[in-house]
């Protein structure tokens, strides 16, 4: 009869398992506090019961709890579903539903509700639909304008392929500021965006601000950017007139998104901001924990001094009040 004998395996010191490599860990000065509070649990309530989506929860922000707490959330139009898969982003890319013809209408009566002065509406990439939303973003401003007519309203738009006359349909609804993303510096956008192309985002913002529209757009620092690139960046911006500028640090969501090349320190940031300003930029929000809409309803007296000495007509805040 053969008996089997199992011993135990007995390591040298030097033969030890080797112990797992230290977890990367954020810097000290890009830490947050768990998200909660009265503010918070109220607004995620209200946001569940009416079905809306929030690029504050789809896309992970850092902020949500400081935000929220503040009554500040960004609405998600158009599903939460997109249509491409830049490596950065944490909203779920697949096929979306079909799109939801009362969701305008629902948008509309929660801002509404909240009684705020300022609020962003930004989108999913939809590339199946023939205008890439522009339809359904246009709805929403208008409902939105008739709701709440006090209230300034920035949109943070795709790029819709690059069909302008999409982009005219968006700045035919008056928002109050148009945004678009550029995200990175050009030698990174087709690696950072995929589907995506640097100078297509440029023209976006171009044919905003030839329209009269206050511009805002936002790049992310970290992902393998030198500096200089950035400034040129900024030069171009300062060039076609931008309104207002964000500069943040890039976090990565999950280990399939790009990894963060390096954290850029706080004052490299207040660097950027002061050149930005110092190059014509009217407004920066410039810091590791800056995203495209933190701090955005700081800044709707702004919004409406800019309008108001443009004299620029067609925009919410400067339309004569309902009768």
């Amino acid at each position: 009869m053969r008996v089997t004998v199992r011993l135990p395996i007995v390591r040298t010191e030097a033969e030890a398992e080797p112990a797992p490599a230290p977890r990367r860990r954020h810097p000290d000065w890009l830490r947050v506090p768990m998200p909660g509070g009265d503010g918070y649990t109220a607004l995620r309530r209200m946001v569940k019961e009416l079905g809306l989506h929030t690029v504050c929860q789809s896309a992970s922000c850092p902020n949500i709890g400081e935000c929220w707490n503040h009554r500040a959330l960004t609405i998600m139009i158009l599903g939460d579903i997109c249509t491409r898969s830049c490596r950065f982003c944490d909203v779920k890319t697949g096929r979306p539903l079909p799109v939801d013809e009362g969701e305008p209408a629902r948008v509309a009566t929660m801002l509404a509700a909240l009684d705020l002065n300022h609020t962003v509406i930004t989108s999913v990439d939809r590339d199946d639909l023939r205008d890439g939303g522009a339809g359904i973003w246009a709805e929403t401003l208008r409902a939105c304008h008739e709701a709440a007519p006090d209230m300034t309203i920035e949109v943070l738009v795709p790029d819709f392929k690059g069909a302008l006359a999409d982009v005219d349909t968006v700045l035919d609804a008056g928002p109050d500021v148009f945004a678009h993303n550029l995200e990175t510096v050009p030698r990174l956008s087709r690696e950072v965006r995929v589907q995506a192309r640097y100078d297509r985002s440029f023209a976006v913002l171009r044919r905003a601000r030839e329209r009269g529209a206050l511009v805002k757009t936002g790049l992310m620092l970290g992902l393998g950017e030198e500096p200089a690139e950035v400034r040129e960046v900024i030069d171009q911006l300062a060039e076609l007139e931008l309104t207002i500028l964000t500069l943040g640090q890039y976090l990565q969501p999950s280990k399939s998104h790009l990894p963060v090349h390096r954290y850029v320190h706080p004052d490299e940031f207040a660097e950027f901001k002061r050149q930005a300003l110092a190059a014509g930029i009217v407004h920066v929000e410039s810091g590791p924990l800056v995203r495209s809409s933190y701090h955005a309803e700081g800044q709707a007296e702004l919004i409406r001094r800019l309008q108001a000495d443009a004299g620029k007509i067609g925009f919410a805040s400067l339309r004569p009040p309902p009768a």
